[in-house]
């Protein structure tokens, strides 16, 4: 027998769509734009970079963001935005112009002619995406192919950061929308900060001067639950010494804070832990990027977006067969060929420590791989992709 709580949802949810159905009868609103990232987690990624920049050259466009109501502590003071599933969130995604979204809006909703909706992505595809996944028992299993495909329906702007991304959303993500090779506002960070805003992102970070600050962000696994990480970040702080500092950010599917390092780390015991930073909640991956001297990688697409910075990446894989087999890759990230490995390779602990203590990790032949990859995957990133966009998408209202 549903119970009273499951009643009322159930009326609010009925209103909610009366509600929305009558809002589609009303005019669009040409100067209203609605953003979204991460499944509705906050201010982020790609939208963050064209909302900033559509602020600045079409100023009469009126940005809203949707987010959960989890997440709402989030959203930063003076940014508009709407809770997803709300009577202002169906309003608004009823009457926007304008739709801005990394990953999907929730809910449902019924695209009006009329409305333009950009697709930004939030990374270049390592591991299989869309309608490959299909050759994966495991993750087919879990996927809604159909419904993935009536979400590329909507779109009418695809965003690559690189031709690679463009080839396989083409083939991933069928549908008539228009690719936008133009690469990723994200991303323009990287060519415009100056020495003086990395100085001061590491001091916020509590990064002494001299010290070599390693960025390590490891992705999400299919085949595992929670945080597990695929080194020990205290052993190896404490290995390397306190030369270095290790920035540890868990991935958001993990919530706010990987459970390593952080403030209660600096005043214990163990030397390494005190050398440890967890900055899973740091709003900002980018600057992030900007206050590590080199990045410790995995199979994250962050290793596309740090290669801007034309700064080490030593990649560490210990379970990159499973990972292969589970999920499926695009090239061998781990070959040594120039354009698909950024730079020394490491499948131990040990090994990993070695790369920094023997200088490996920044050695000429590292500096030929990382050229070669920032080649093949960064030749948009300019400092102008946000404009460049912006310029495009919005183009009625300019």
């Amino acid at each position: 027998m549903p119970t009273r709580a499951s009643v009322k949802r159930f009326a609010r949810r009925q209103a909610m769509r009366a509600a929305y159905r009558t809002d589609l009868r009303r005019p669009l609103d040409p100067d209203l734009a609605v953003y979204g990232a991460y499944w509705n987690r906050g201010v982020a990624c790609n939208p963050a970079a064209i909302h900033a920049k559509a602020r600045e050259l079409a100023p009469h466009v009126r940005g809203v963001w949707v987010v959960s109501s989890r997440h709402r502590d989030r959203m930063p003071a003076g940014v508009p935005y709407v809770i997803e599933g709300s009577r202002p969130y169906w309003r608004a995604m009823a009457t926007a112009a304008y739709l801005v979204n990394n990953s999907s809006f929730p809910g449902g909703f019924t695209k009006r002619p009329g409305q333009r909706y950009l697709q930004t992505h939030h990374g270049t595809p390592l591991k299989t995406m869309g309608l490959d996944q299909r050759a994966y028992p495991a993750l087919a299993r879990k996927t809604d192919f159909a419904r993935i495909l009536a979400h590329v329906g909507q779109w009418d702007f695809s965003l690559s950061a690189n031709p690679h991304s463009t080839e396989v959303w083409d083939r991933v993500y069928p549908g008539a929308y228009e690719r936008l090779d133009l690469g990723y506002p994200r991303n323009d960070l990287y060519a415009t900060a100056t020495a003086g805003d990395v100085a001061k992102v590491r001091a916020g970070l509590g990064i002494a001067e001299g010290q070599t600050a390693l960025l390590y962000a490891p992705t999400h696994r299919d085949y595992r639950d929670g945080f597990v990480p695929d080194l020990d970040p205290a052993r190896l702080a404490r290995e390397l010494g306190p030369d270095y500092v290790l920035l540890v950010r868990a991935h958001y599917f993990y919530g706010r804070t990987a459970e390593v390092g952080g403030a209660e780390a600096r005043h214990g015991a163990d030397a390494g832990a005190g050398r440890v930073v967890d900055v899973t909640g740091h709003p900002r991956v980018e600057e992030l990027c900007l206050a590590a001297d080199a990045l410790i990688a995995d199979y994250s697409s962050l290793i596309f977006d740090y290669a801007c910075l034309d700064r080490p990446i030593v990649v560490h894989a210990p379970d990159w067969a499973a990972y292969r087999a589970a999920r499926g890759t695009y090239f061998d990230l781990l070959s040594g060929r120039p354009g698909d490995t950024p730079g020394a390779v490491t499948t131990t602990p040990g090994g990993l420590a070695d790369v920094f203590r023997t200088g490996e990790w920044r050695s000429p032949e590292a500096a030929v791989l990382r050229t070669a990859f920032r080649e093949r995957f960064c030749p948009y990133d300019d400092g102008r992709a946000a404009e460049r966009v912006v310029r495009r998408f919005f183009a009625p209202s300019l």
